[in-house]
């Protein structure tokens, strides 16, 4: 028992947990390395200057958010940590559904790009299609997002 506890402290390595994984949906092209910041347009709502940057712990989430990011450049999806505090995303949670079951969230601060998700697959094009239908009615009957308040 003694040796075990010289080896621990000689190596000065202990177990350590794997951190959660976080993923964010866009058209933008970044690299590892990279900030998300807050300030750009919004995918969602009045499009104007985003308070919040988004980030989900569910990869069907930030399908979601790559397929109706707006621009022109290939939809990605990339493996993201939060460098400061993370809150539900109040369009996707208790103010509209119960609980948060896209484990989607919200930040005022960056996410650094930690890796990319190379193969994934999006939702069928009629799918896309209703969605963004029904996002462009909600936006026409003056219902905008939660974080546009």
């Amino acid at each position: 028992m003694e040796q075990n506890k010289t080896e621990e402290k000689s190596s000065g390595q202990g177990a350590k947990p794997f951190a959660q994984t976080y993923f964010h949906g866009t058209k933008a092209d970044l690299k590892v390395g990279d900030l998300i910041i807050a300030g750009n347009n919004s995918n969602f709502g009045q499009r104007k200057n985003a308070k919040y940057i988004f980030l989900s712990a569910t990869l069907d989430a930030a399908i979601w958010g790559a397929e109706l990011a707006i621009g022109t450049g290939r939809e990605r999806i990339y493996l993201v940590e939060p460098t400061g505090a993370i809150e539900d995303d109040p369009d996707l949670t208790d103010k509209k559904f119960p609980g948060n079951p896209t484990k989607s969230y919200r930040s005022t601060e960056p996410f650094k790009v930690v890796g990319e998700v190379s193969v994934w697959q999006g939702h069928p094009a009629e799918q896309v299609k209703a969605m963004k239908d029904a996002l462009e009615k909600l936006k026409e009957q003056g219902i905008n997002s939660l974080n546009d308040e």
